[in-house]
Parts: structure tokens; C-alpha cells; sequence
């Protein structure tokens, strides 16, 4: 089953924490039993890989109960009911969510608090995760995914409005910054000026120039596909040199026949088509600047830490 939005989390975690004092992860153990969890849900990570998925809801369904006055924490990293949290869960309920938590100063003052401090019209944390399934952490992941999706496409889109010499300048750009091919200066000339059938460029692989990677790059339009042909040519002019390893970029998708080609093959043989391509391109800072910082912080555990 899928993993539990943190507001339906709720309730077994105040359920858990009226058992007496334990911590998320005992916690997120418990409530995977009960919800009868797989090993791979209970590893799932959040997108940007930082924490598993159940922990954060977890971990965000015990800040609201806390901000509520439903749950304390008498020790660090330990956390348990109150007596409020155990009178609610005396009255059975079938589910405990923001619009609960509503009805409670502790919480009430805790909301007021986030509209008034942000000092702008935007719907403040407290609010936006009361219409949102998600936490506040998975909302902006959601947010990265979409903005970097739409910048991925939006490179692609302006690589196919320019000249192949840009193209081959974009594969440049993206090697140096990647590590390859010396300085910028000799990639340069080496890429398109090789003049080997099939070959596009001649990067090298180190500084140093001890090993060489060869290049083709095919400027497509999205929708169509590099088949098989002209991997088997590419691999010809390869075997011709005496050549090893090879990358063939393209901006639009390799057929199917064409990947199977290549995983049968002695020789080392990349593929990048343009979503790949646009992936490193973000990666490594080609062609796009950083438009805004924004900085998150967590509480520091140890500096509250009781001094022996």
C-alpha cells in the first residue's frame, strides 16, 4: 500500500506516543507493522534522497501534534502524549488532521503566529499543508521537480533553435565542465575538426591526454530516434581507429533496437539523448545560471544537548 499522507499519520502517531516515550524511528517501526509496510515502502526516500519518506511524515505529524499540545518531549529525541493528546484519543476518533488540531489554542496561536511573522500575502506553512496532502518538505520537492522539468525542456527547445556549430559548443561546454578534455582551448579544436567518417569530435579523457573518447553528435528533432544504423556506423568508425570508447549525443531518443546494440558491444559506448543531455546540463551548470537560494534549517540537536 502506499505510504499514509502525514495528516492520516496523525493518529497512530499520537496512538503510538500514548504507550508510553519513544522516538520516530521506533515510531515509523510500529506504524509500518500496523499498516503492514513491504521492505521497499518502508525505504522509500523522499525525492531529494535526504530522509526516508515514512520518517518525514512521521517526523511532521508529531511537529503539528506538538505545536497542538497533543504530544511533549520530555527527553531529547523522545516524545510521548500529553494528557490533552490522551484525553483526545479517549473520545475514539477515526481521524486526526489540521482542522483538528484548529480547535486547539496551542495550535491556534501557533497559526496566527505563521500568518502574522511572514510579513507577506503568502499563504503561511501552517495553511498551505492544511489543503496539502504533503509536508511542507514534499511540497517543495514537488515544486524542484516541476521548475527543473520545465528548465529541462525549455534547454531543449532552445539547443534545436540554434546552429549545429551551437550544438557542438554545448557538448564542448559540457565536457570541459564535466572534467574532459583538457581546457576548454583544446576541446575545442579537437570536436569537428577530426574529419573521420563518422566521427564528430576527438575529446581526451584526461588532462594528460592518455586515452581518448570519440564523439558523434546528431542535432534531431524531438520525436524522431537515432536507430540502430547509425550506431553500427558510428562502432565501424570506431573499430577503423582502433577506438574503444565512444559517445554519441543526440537531442532527441535512441530506438530500442539501438540500445540493445550497444550492451552486446566490446567497446565502452555511451549514449546520451536529450534528456539525458539536459540532465548534465543542469548538473554541471551549462547553459543555466542559479536564479534564487533558498536556505532551510533545522534545529541543531546537539547544541541543546544536556552537558554532562
Amino acid at each position: 500500500m502506499a505510504i499514509p499522507d502525514y495528516q492520516t499519520l496523525m493518529l497512530p502517531v499520537l496512538s503510538v506516543a500514548a504507550q508510553g516515550e519513544t522516538r520516530v524511528p521506533e515510531a515509523a517501526e510500529v506504524i509500518a507493522n500496523q499498516l503492514g509496510l513491504t521492505s521497499d515502502e518502508r525505504e522509500q526516500m523522499l525525492p531529494s534522497g535526504t530522509q526516508r519518506l515514512l520518517h518525514n511524515r512521521i517526523h511532521w505529524a508529531k511537529f503539528y501534534l506538538t505545536k497542538a499540545g497533543l504530544i511533549v518531549s520530555p527527553k531529547r529525541g523522545l516524545f510521548s502524549a500529553s494528557a490533552i493528546g490522551r484525553n483526545l484519543l479517549a473520545t475514539r476518533p477515526s481521524r486526526i488532521d489540521v482542522e483538528t488540531l484548529k480547535t486547539y489554542p496551542a495550535f491556534a496561536a501557533f497559526h496566527k503566529a505563521s500568518s502574522a511573522g511572514s510579513g507577506r500575502n503568502d499563504a503561511p506553512a501552517v495553511e498551505a499543508a492544511s489543503v496539502s496532502a504533503a509536508t511542507p518538505e514534499e511540497q517543495v520537492d514537488a515544486a524542484y521537480s516541476v521548475l527543473t522539468a520545465a528548465l529541462k525542456a525549455e534547454l531543449l527547445n532552445r539547443i534545436l533553435e540554434q546552429t549545429p556549430t551551437f550544438f557542438e559548443r554545448v557538448i564542448v561546454d559540457l565536457l570541459v565542465a564535466m572534467g574532459y578534455g583538457g581546457s576548454h582551448e583544446n576541446a575545442a579544436m579537437r570536436l569537428g575538426k577530426s574529419g573521420d567518417g563518422g566521427i564528430d569530435g576527438i575529446v581526451d579523457e584526461d588532462r594528460l591526454g592518455l586515452d581518448r573518447i570519440y564523439l558523434q553528435a546528431k542535432r534531431y528533432a524531438i520525436g524522431s530516434s537515432v536507430g540502430r544504423p547509425e550506431i553500427q556506423a558510428f562502432v565501424g568508425s570506431l573499430v577503423g581507429l582502433g577506438a574503444t570508447k565512444g559517445v554519441f549525443v543526440t537531442t532527441s531518443s535512441f530506438s530500442t533496437p539501438a540500445m540493445e546494440f550497444v550492451r552486446g558491444l566490446q567497446q565502452r559506448i555511451v549514449l546520451i539523448d536529450g534528456a539525458r543531455l539536459t540532465e548534465l546540463m543542469v548538473e554541471f551548470g551549462v547553459g543555466v545560471r542559479i536564479n534564487r537560494t533558498i536556505e532551510f534549517k533545522r534545529l541543531d540537536e546537539d547544541f541543546f544537548a544536556d552537558n554532562e
